[in-house]
């Protein structure tokens, strides 16, 4: 009927300007995060992109971390401070923090392999975010990617130190993305 297809016409009216709004405050989020990390930062130990729902931040393992462990340095927790300014400003957004590696096998007393070494970082990041910065727990997750889905070759010494990162992501709360999705929420 006219009516079905007007509600349905405006309900799709709804997703595109949930859309858009999302693509709006995603823009802003990279910009504010870009401004607040150019001082003291080099270029190349922080990228930040926006794609589709989402905002990555990669940072260098060289800033974060020494070699084989999952301790954060000062400098880092410098870094992580800013990114956490912003984060606090937008309460709505999740998290997620994932520690990716190379693959040159690690193993010592206190990592087994680079899959642990992956969510040790990750791990180590989140708790930093949690309790030096205040950013609420159950807005944080954590996870290790190990050596896989690599961003270069492993086989250079340099493509090594680009797979060595930590991405964090920041995303839309997944309930609430599902709720404009229901189709029972069709506005009548």
């Amino acid at each position: 009927t006219l009516s079905q297809l007007e509600k349905k016409d405006k309900y799709i009216r709804l997703l595109q300007a949930a859309k858009s709004k999302a693509d709006s405050i995603n823009l802003a989020l990279a910009v504010n995060l870009k401004s607040v990390l150019r001082e003291g930062i080099e270029d190349e130990d922080v990228e930040i992109k926006v794609d589709k729902t989402v905002v990555f931040v990669n940072l260098s393992d060289k800033m974060l971390y020494q070699s084989g462990s999952s301790n954060i340095t000062s400098r880092a927790n410098e870094v992580l401070g800013k990114i956490a300014q912003i984060i606090q400003s937008r309460p709505e957004l999740e998290v997620m923090v994932e520690g990716y590696t190379d693959n040159v096998p690690i193993k010592n007393s206190c990592i087994t392999d680079n899959w642990d070494l992956s969510v040790k970082r990750a791990t180590s990041v989140v708790r930093a975010l949690q309790t030096t910065h205040k950013i609420d727990p159950n807005r944080l997750i954590a996870a290790g990617r190990g050596e896989y889905n690599a961003l270069a070759s492993n086989a250079t010494a340099e493509g090594r130190a680009t797979n060595r990162r930590t991405r964090i992501i920041i995303l839309p709360k997944l309930d609430q993305f599902y709720d404009l999705l229901n189709p029972n929420n069709v506005p009548d």
